[in-house]
């Protein structure tokens, strides 16, 4: 029976070893949580022992601080997530466009009249800058009104005329060709205004 009693002993106590070393750190959680077995209860013999003595009661297997707590339940950290980082908001982007190309339009002075003839003229603008002047009437009735007027379309007139190169109708009067010269001036400078 003795036999029996320590064998019964040892059982208990190497279960209770295994519970407490299972339970020690670096095992799994859920390993940790699970409750330790009771001891299996050893009934106490009637009596005297054979040999005469008393037999005692098995010693209970003491409890570390290693061994799980009852009633406590694993739980799971829960996952960690990678962290959003939001970028502070960028300055607005400021871009810088070419200055619009300049419009070309076309302006169209009034008829003036001398005892020669009609006179009228036109310009050009690539903004407010004059690029060309265009004679549209010069007086042509007889051969010395077209001689005056070619001389003053030729000096006045085109883009690398005198009224482009001083942007103008501040021009010289050509000499011989008064009244012309003086009708150009006239209908060119009524373009300009009309322009502005």
């Amino acid at each position: 029976m003795r036999r029996a009693l320590l064998a019964i002993t040892g059982l208990a106590a190497g279960t209770t070893a295994m519970v407490v070393l299972k339970g020690s750190p670096g095992t799994s959680p859920v390993a940790q949580d699970l409750p330790a077995a009771p001891p299996p209860v050893v009934p106490a013999p009637a009596g005297p022992a054979p040999g005469g003595g008393e037999v005692s009661a098995p010693p209970s297997p003491a409890r570390t601080s290693a061994s799980p707590r009852p009633g406590r339940t694993a739980t799971r950290a829960p996952a960690s997530r990678p962290s959003v980082t939001s970028r502070a908001p960028s300055a607005p982007r400021t871009t810088t466009k070419p200055p619009p190309a300049p419009t070309t339009r076309t302006v169209t002075g009034p008829v003036v009249e001398n005892e020669y003839g009609n006179v009228q003229v036109q310009i050009t603008l690539s903004g407010t800058r004059i690029v060309d002047v265009v004679a549209l009437e010069l007086p042509e009735e007889t051969a010395q009104s077209d001689q005056r007027s070619e001389q003053v379309d030729g000096r006045y007139s085109g883009g690398s005329g005198l009224v482009v190169q001083r942007q103008s109708a501040d021009v010289d009067t050509v000499s011989g060709a008064t009244a012309t010269s003086t009708s150009y001036k006239r209908s060119l400078q009524a373009a300009i205004d009309r322009a502005n």
